[in-house]
C-alpha cells in the first residue's frame, strides 16, 4: 500500500499536512517530536500493520515538522496549538467514530486532546509516562537546550544523539521551540477523569517521559504492553505495529 499525502488549512490558516493509508475504521495517530508520519508510523511499518488489520490510518504531521508548515512567528503557537491543529483535522474530515494514538509529543498531545473534551472510541498512548504528562517543563528545557546549541555536544550523549536526529529530519529548530514553549501539563486529577478504551504501550528500556506503567493504572481503563528497545528504538521494532494492530482488533 502506498500512503496518499493531503493538506489542509488549520484553524489559524498554517498548512498542516498529513498522509492516509487503509481503508476501514479511522485511526489519527500523531508522532513525536523532531520527528514526522513518515519516521514513526510509516517507516518502519507499523501504519501498515495496523492498516493491514482493516484500518484507515491518518498520520499528520505537526506544524514545524515534517511537511507541514514552520512559521517563526511566536503568534503562530498558542497554548495547546498541537492539540488545536489535531481538532481542526478531525473537523475537516468529519470524523465522529474514530480512534486516536500518539507517540511521545504525539501521545502527550493525544491526552491534552482528550482533556479538552475529545472522544475518540479508544486511546494509544506510546512512549509516554505519567510524569511527562503531569510535568514535562524540565523536558522540554532540556529539549530548548539541544536546539540552542545543537552543534556543541559531545558523541554519545544523548544531547548528540537528540541533535543529530533532529538534523537528520531537516527540523527547524526555531520553529520547534516555539511547539516546546507551547506545551501544556496535564493534571493527575484530570488523567484519572479520562475514562476510555487505552493502550500504554512502552519500550521495555524507556524511562524518558517517566513511568509508562504508572500512567496505565493511574488511567481508569488502560491495558499496558512493554515491548524491545528505548525511547528511539522502539518504534523500529516490528513489536510495535503489530501490538497496536492486534490490541485495535478487540
Amino acid at each position: 500500500m502506498t500512503p496518499t499525502q493531503y493538506d489542509f488549512l488549520s484553524f489559524d490558516g498554517v498548512r498542516i499536512a498529513w498522509h492516509e493509508l487503509g481503508n476501514g475504521a479511522p485511526v489519527v495517530l500523531l508522532h513525536g517530536l523532531f520527528s514526522s508520519g513518515e519516521m514513526n508510523w510509516r517507516k518502519y511499518g507499523a501504519a501498515a500493520a495496523i492498516a493491514a488489520a482493516g484500518h484507515r490510518v491518518i498520520m499528520p504531521d505537526f506544524r514545524a515538522h515534517g511537511l507541514s508548515a514552520a512559521p517563526h512567528d511566536p503568534a503562530a503557537y498558542p497554548a495547546d496549538v498541537l492539540a488545536l491543529d489535531i481538532e481542526a483535522l478531525i473537523r475537516h474530515l468529519d470524523l465522529a467514530d474514530f480512534d486516536l494514538g500518539g507517540y511521545s509529543l504525539g501521545a502527550r498531545t493525544a491526552v491534552r486532546l482528550l482533556a479538552r473534551g475529545l472522544r475518540p472510541n479508544r486511546a494509544i498512548l506510546g512512549g509516554m509516562g505519567l510524569a511527562g504528562l503531569t510535568g514535562g517543563t524540565e523536558r522540554a528545557a532540556w529539549f530548548l537546550n539541544v536546539i540552542a546549541n545543537a552543534d556543541s555536544f559531545a558523541p554519545n550523549t544523548p544531547e548528540y544523539a537528540a541533535a543529530a536526529f533532529m538534523k537528520q529530519n531537516k527540523i527547524d529548530g526555531e520553529a520547534v521551540a516555539h511547539v516546546l514553549r507551547s506545551q501544556q501539563a496535564t493534571p493527575l486529577e484530570t488523567i484519572r477523569t479520562l475514562d476510555i478504551r487505552t493502550l500504554v504501550i512502552c519500550g521495555v528500556n524507556d524511562q524518558d517521559n517517566g513511568s509508562a506503567s504508572d500512567l496505565a493504572m493511574t488511567l481508569p481503563s488502560a491495558a499496558y504492553a512493554e515491548i524491545p528497545g528505548n525511547h528511539m528504538s522502539a518504534v523500529t521494532k516490528p513489536d510495535f505495529g503489530t501490538a497496536i494492530a492486534a490490541w485495535l482488533q478487540h
